[in-house]
């Protein structure tokens, strides 16, 4: 019986210094196990070959392939923070040496994007459609997200959708 599916990441050759970061960001995390490569390769003898982690509780992996396949922005992380504080901390720590991109999106130093939200945007924008639309027009002109900015828009005060 299927009873769990564990996102793998592929990296060519920086596996374990990004979960390192992963692990270091959040609450709840730790490497569970890492596999090297052996003397016959193909790797480097030493390097991790497999990271089996866990972020915030749930389970990862990461795979050092060799190979050079980047991440896309089609697949991303998303944290849901409950304070600006953490969406500032989080937002700098993966944005160093990464690129920030929009409505809340960064690409960490790994190619790996990651979506810093509010822990209430599910809310905001599942409910009246008017409040919805204005807050994803607030999104729209953001690139890291302030809830302060997002609250007011989803109250009607100062953005129109």
């Amino acid at each position: 019986m299927i009873d769990h599916v564990t996102p793998c990441l592929c990296f060519n050759d920086s596996a374990e210094a990004a979960v390192r970061l992963y692990v270091s960001l959040f609450p709840d995390s730790r490497i569970v196990s890492i596999s090297r490569y052996g003397k016959t390769g193909p790797g480097q003898p030493g390097a991790a070959l497999m990271i089996v982690f866990e972020l915030a509780g749930r389970r990862y992996q990461a795979l050092n392939s060799g190979a050079d396949v980047p991440f896309s922005e089609a697949v991303s992380l998303s944290v849901a923070c409950d304070t600006q504080a953490e969406i500032d901390r989080l937002w700098d720590r993966l944005g160093d040496g990464g690129t920030p991109l929009m409505c809340g999106w960064i690409k960490d130093r790994y190619g790996l994007s990651w979506q810093v939200v509010p822990r209430q945007t599910e809310a905001w924008i599942a409910g009246d459609p008017a409040a919805a639309g204005r807050v994803l027009k607030a999104v729209r002109g953001m690139v890291k997200l302030d809830i302060a900015t997002m609250e007011r828009a989803h109250a009607g005060e100062g953005v129109t959708a």
